[in-house]
C-alpha cells in the first residue's frame, strides 16, 4: 500500500489510501490576500500566527506555508521571508508542514531549517523545474507535490494530464525518488467553466491510484471557482473525490461544512475506525433553533488527530484563469 510519510519535529502523519483524509490547511498564503501580504512584507506575522493556531484547532492534518508576497524579485525576497514564516509556524504548532513556493532558492532555504519531514509544494512537468526541484527533494529526502502541467500549460484533456503525471513520476525515479514520495495534483478544473470537470478528476484519480499507485492532492476549492455558495459545492465534492481515491487536499479547515464532509467521508470510507473521531467531535452536537445547523465544533484531541482534512486562492486559481 502506498504511504507518504510527512512529519513535524515530533508528529508523524501518513498519507495513504488506508488512512484518514489528509487536510492541508491553505490559509498561510498571501496570494490573493492583500492585507496578509502587506503585513508579511512589514514583518508583521500576527495573522500568520492566528491562521496557524486556528487551522490546527479546527483539525488540519498539515499546514501549507507560502510567502509569495510579490512577483517583483521573488528570488531575492522570498527565501528569507519563507524561512522566517516557516520558523514561526513550526515553533507555534506541532503539525507537519508543506513548503509552498515556485522559487527553488526559497524551497532549499526552507528545507535547511524545516523540522521533521515536510512536503515540498511543488514541481511541474517543465524540464527546467524538474532539474531545479528534484535534486533538492532527493538531497533532503522529502516528498513532493507533482502538478500535472508542463511547458504546454494546463491541458483540458485529462489523458494529457495523466501523461504529464506519469512523466514526473518517471523523472522522479531517475533521481532516486520513489513513487510513494510523489503526491500528484491532477489539477481540478472549475465546474462552472467545464461541465465535466468532476467526472474528469474522478476518472483521473482512479487511474493515478490503480496505474501509478501514487497519493494525490488538489487545490480543492478550484472546483467551485466562480460559483455562488462555493462551500456547498466544495462540501459535496469532498466525499466524491475521496471515494475516487484522493488522499489529501489543500483546503480551508476553518470551514465547518467542509470539515464535516471530510469527517463523514472518513467514517463511511472506514478510515475513522469505530467512528472514534466522529463521536469525539460531534457527541455534544445540537442543531440550532429552527433546524439550522450550528457551527461544527472544533476537533477534539491533538490537532490533526483525525488526519482529516476552502479555498486555495491565488496560484492555482490564477493558473486556471490563464488556462
Amino acid at each position: 500500500m502506498t504511504r507518504t510519510i510527512v512529519a513535524s519535529a515530533t508528529k508523524e502523519i501518513i498519507i495513504g489510501f488506508d488512512q484518514p483524509f489528509c487536510v492541508i490547511g491553505e490559509r498561510i498564503n498571501p496570494t490573493g490576500r492583500k492585507k496578509l501580504a502587506a503585513e508579511m512584507m512589514e514583518g508583521n506575522f500576527e495573522t500568520v500566527k492566528k491562521d496557524a493556531l486556528e487551522q490546527a484547532a479546527c483539525g488540519a492534518t498539515m499546514l501549507d506555508v507560502n510567502a509569495g508576497v510579490t512577483a517583483v524579485n521573488p528570488n531575492e525576497t522570498e527565501p528569507g521571508l519563507l524561512v522566517q514564516t516557516l520558523e514561526i509556524v513550526q515553533d507555534l504548532v506541532d503539525l507537519p508542514l508543506s513548503i509552498d513556493s515556485s522559487v527553488s532558492g526559497a524551497i532549499e532555504a526552507a528545507l535547511k531549517v524545516a523540522k521533521g519531514r515536510p512536503l515540498v509544494n511543488s514541481v511541474t512537468g517543465e524540464e527546467e523545474k524538474l532539474e531545479a526541484i528534484l535534486p533538492l527533494v532527493k538531497k533532503y529526502n522529502v516528498p513532493v507535490v507533482a502538478i500535472s502541467n508542463d511547458e504546454t500549460g494546463i491541458s483540458m484533456d485529462p489523458d494529457v494530464r495523466f501523461a504529464v503525471a506519469k512523466k514526473i513520476v518517471e523523472r522522479c525515479a531517475d533521481f532516486g525518488i520513489p513513487a510513494h514520495d510523489v503526491v500528484v495534483d491532477p489539477l481540478v478544473m472549475p465546474i462552472g467553466a467545464l461541465g465535466d470537470a468532476g467526472r474528469q478528476v474522478f476518472a483521473l484519480l482512479r487511474r493515478l491510484r490503480e496505474e501509478l499507485k501514487v497519493n494525490t492532492t488538489c487545490g480543492l476549492s478550484n472546483i467551485s471557482f466562480g460559483l455562488p455558495h462555493r462551500h456547498g459545492i466544495n462540501a459535496g465534492f469532498i466525499p466524491m473525490v475521496i471515494g475516487a481515491g484522493m488522499t489529501s487536499a489543500i483546503m480551508n479547515p476553518v470551514r465547518p461544512q467542509e470539515m464535516e464532509a471530510v469527517r463523514a467521508a472518513n467514517v463511511l470510507n472506514g478510515t475513522d475506525r469505530d467512528c472514534t473521531t466522529w463521536i469525539k467531535t460531534y457527541k455534544d452536537y445540537k442543531p440550532a433553533a429552527g433546524g439550522n445547523p450550528v457551527a461544527a465544533p472544533v476537533a477534539v484531541g491533538a490537532p490533526g488527530e483525525a488526519a482529516a482534512g476552502g479555498r486555495r486562492r491565488g496560484g492555482r486559481e490564477a493558473r486556471m484563469a490563464r488556462g
